[in-house]
């Protein structure tokens, strides 16, 4: 399922938000350009946490689809690598949940996000 795209007032009130942020970060880093850095980052990968869980998170639902899947791809069936499968979502908004994903090859993943007209 795609991801609802912003009417332009939405938008607008989300770029409004960012301006407010930036100039927050900026206030608490009083100048100091290695403070602003790690403020930004934190802010950065906390948010991203916030969609896709952390990488612990992560990590353990991709060793039980490894289980649950016997090693195979979801897509085409064949082994998958000791390391580098990916975790799909099946729907963007369901999260990074064992109902929600299955395990497959980058290859696989990189072809499907074709076809489904995201890459």
């Amino acid at each position: 399922m795609p991801s609802k795209r912003l009417t332009p007032e939405q938008a607008e009130k989300a770029n409004e938000l960012l301006e407010s942020v930036r100039a927050q970060l900026l206030e608490l880093s009083g100048g100091d350009a290695s403070l602003l850095f790690s403020l930004r980052r934190r802010i950065f990968i906390r948010l991203s946490y916030d969609e896709r869980g952390t990488p612990a998170q992560r990590t353990k639902l991709k060793n039980q689809k490894w289980k649950d899947q016997r090693g195979k791809c979801a897509i085409c069936k064949e082994d998958l690598p000791a390391s580098g499968a990916e975790l799909d979502r099946f729907d963007a908004l369901g999260g990074y949940t064992a109902e929600n994903t299955q395990l497959i090859h980058h290859d696989c993943h990189r072809k499907q996000q074709v076809d489904r007209g995201f890459a």
